[in-house]
């Protein structure tokens, strides 16, 4: 009996352990409340709801946040009346409504659900999205008699709506947080106009401040350009709803748009479980993303100091008749067209841009290009007009027509992404259009002749150069070796009168020999070779090398050579008193005595060279 109350005490503590465990379920009965220090957790471990104070508050709210991010805070039930204590509880009434009891059970917060449900449930999903349903019904969103998803705070997850309900006029957005302690609604809200085409707009109260593109059929233009791989932008237009939204690629990726304190909208990513998040783009993205920044039928860009100017077709209002409470921006532009039709007058694509704002506008989605051209064409006070639908591809589908001033044009950066839109401008503007074209397309052809020109003659000044170099090696290869000077054929023809006939001496199979005199008053004799005698350059010049080392006193002289294309020349000393055949074999016989004297001393005079 002794340990009887120990046993109790231990049960107690047992049973009340067990309470607190089953909160690491997704669920929540009217018997199973959750409290303060208790959560819910999605079935995939992603989301987690509980209470917290954020930053460095004091109070106490339910939020949903990511679970292996506890500080990303993705939706907040009592936004506008926190608690003051550690006490409250999140309930769901046996009539189907959440609700939110402090310590003295008073309502803080309740989804205001008007249906009754039997058995009801209020569940966590994977999503982030905390949902009411009958405890027996199936688990699909037309059974949800409540969703968190209808209620955005500052975050939108994937398979969240923005946009509006047809049927009940509820219309989704998100809206800020005052600050990183206080998640009451904040002044910016960022929401879709579907007044047309449906647009982005990030909003300060009920003033524009950021406006993206109209949507055209892939994404919204003049959004910022992702290399996407981690979502997919969706727009959904039916009978019953009109909202954006979008879908993972990556499963083990987690995305999120935030709308931040200080009005940007910002896509952040985490890859995996353990790292941190990273902001892929924000929005805006420079000065020209501001709503009006260059005023009516002004475009702003980036590259250019100033940022603003006036469209092709509009000039310039002057500044002393500004009106200064209807103007935006730095400058004011009016058209330079009148009201009524004038010949000439045409159409100038402006492409890459963000499409102007859908003030005064028509729209037919049945419609190509050409037909929208037409359309405009035929209404005078049509002031451009471009396809609204790009998924296609080719020049798009769909007609949008702008009608009086067109207002909140940039030209994209290489950030953002842009449309071509075709504006009407008088015929004066289309002849300056089309005398610029010219001019630069025979600025063009000049340049590229003048390029090819140059080409070529810095090819043919290097074939050219290179050419030379081989015969300078070549030459300088054929004088190596040769001991003999060379002679230039300016010279040689000088002395021989031009290889004039009267100057022949000589003549055999190898060519003709021709008596000279060089400038110095020296004779010479010119060993012409016939081009068909068959010698090569090698041969030619190992001919050379050997009579060169074969130089003797009894031998004729060998003063040097000449190499001139195909012509060939051995320059000697010239013989004046004939030669050796002469005597021996001529008119006057020479005696036994004479003739073995001169044969013996040639002998000798042979034998002594070759040594």
């Amino acid at each position: 009996m002794e340990s009887l109350p120990f046993f109790i005490f231990f049960s107690t503590l047992f049973i009340q352990s067990l309470h607190f465990l089953s909160f690491s379920a997704d669920i929540i009965t009217p018997d199973l409340p959750v409290k303060d220090g208790q959560t819910l957790i999605s079935v995939s471990q992603s989301f987690e709801l509980g209470f917290f104070s954020p930053g460095t508050s004091k109070y106490r709210y339910v939020g949903i946040w990511y679970k292996k991010s506890p500080e990303t805070v993705v939706w907040v039930a009592n936004r506008n009346n926190p608690l003051t204590d550690h006490f409250g509880v999140l309930t769901i009434e046996n009539r189907g409504n959440l609700v939110l009891l402090d310590q003295m059970k008073n309502i803080m917060w309740s989804s205001n659900s008007s249906s009754i449900i039997a058995g009801p449930v209020a569940q966590l999903l994977d999503s982030g999205n905390l949902v009411v349903r009958d405890n027996g019904s199936s688990r699909n969103t037309e059974s949800y008699r409540w969703q968190s998803f209808d209620q955005p705070s500052d975050t939108l997850l994937p398979g969240m709506k923005l946009g509006w309900n047809l049927k009940t006029g509820q219309e989704r957005y998100l809206i800020t947080w005052r600050s990183i302690s206080d998640p009451s609604p904040g002044d910016f809200t960022y929401r879709l106009d579907i007044h047309g085409l449906p647009q982005l707009f990030i909003v300060v109260g009920s003033v524009k401040k950021v406006r993206s593109g109209p949507w055209n059929g892939i994404f919204f233009g003049g959004t910022p350009k992702v290399h996407n791989s981690v979502f997919e932008p969706i727009l959904v237009r039916n009978e019953d709803e009109i909202y954006y939204t979008y879908r993972l690629l990556n499963n083990s990726v987690s995305s999120r748009l935030t709308l931040n304190q200080s009005g940007a909208v910002e896509r952040l990513v985490m890859y995996g479980q353990n790292s941190g998040w990273t902001t892929i783009y924000s929005v805006p993205v420079d000065t020209c993303e501001n709503y009006r920044q260059c005023g009516a039928n002004g475009i702003c860009r980036t590259r250019t100091s100033p940022l603003c100017e006036c469209l092709k077709g509009f000039k310039s209002i002057p500044e002393e008749e500004l009106d200064i409470q209807n103007f935006y921006g730095s400058r004011k532009c009016e058209t330079r067209l009148t009201l009524d039709c004038q010949p000439g007058e045409g159409f100038l694509k402006l492409p890459g841009v963000k499409l102007p704002d859908l003030l005064e506008f028509r729209l037919n989605e049945s419609m190509n290009l050409k037909e929208c051209e037409a359309e405009c064409f035929k209404n005078c006070s049509c002031s451009a007009f471009a396809t609204t639908n790009l998924s296609g591809g080719g020049d798009g589908s769909g007609c949008l027509m702008w009608f009086g001033n067109l207002i909140d044009i940039r030209e994209q950066s290489g950030s953002t992404i842009g449309q071509d839109i075709h504006i009407r401008v008088p015929a004066s503007e289309l002849e300056m259009v089309r005398s610029s074209k010219r001019k630069k397309m025979l600025k063009t052809a000049l340049v590229v002749s003048m390029s090819t020109l140059l080409a070529i003659f810095v090819s043919g000044l290097v074939l050219w150069i290179s050419w030379r170099k081989i015969k300078r090696k070549g030459m300088d290869r054929r004088k190596e070796g040769m001991e003999a000077p060379l002679f230039d054929l300016d010279t040689i023809a000088t002395a021989t009168n031009n290889f004039a006939p009267d100057s022949i001496i000589g003549a055999g199979g190898f060519g003709s020999v021709y008596k000279g005199k060089l400038l110095t008053g020296q004779e010479i004799a010119v060993k012409k070779l016939s081009m068909n005698s068959g010698q090569g350059v090698e041969e030619f010049r190992n001919e050379v090398v050997l009579i060169a080392k074969l130089q003797h006193r009894n031998l004729v002289g060998l003063l040097g050579s000449c190499i001139h294309r195909e012509e060939r020349m051995l320059i000697y000393e010239y013989m004046p008193n004939k030669s050796l055949d002469y005597f021996i074999f001529g008119l006057s016989p020479l005696t036994h005595c004479l003739f073995c004297h001169i044969s013996s001393l040639s002998i000798c005079n042979v034998l002594h060279v070759l040594n």
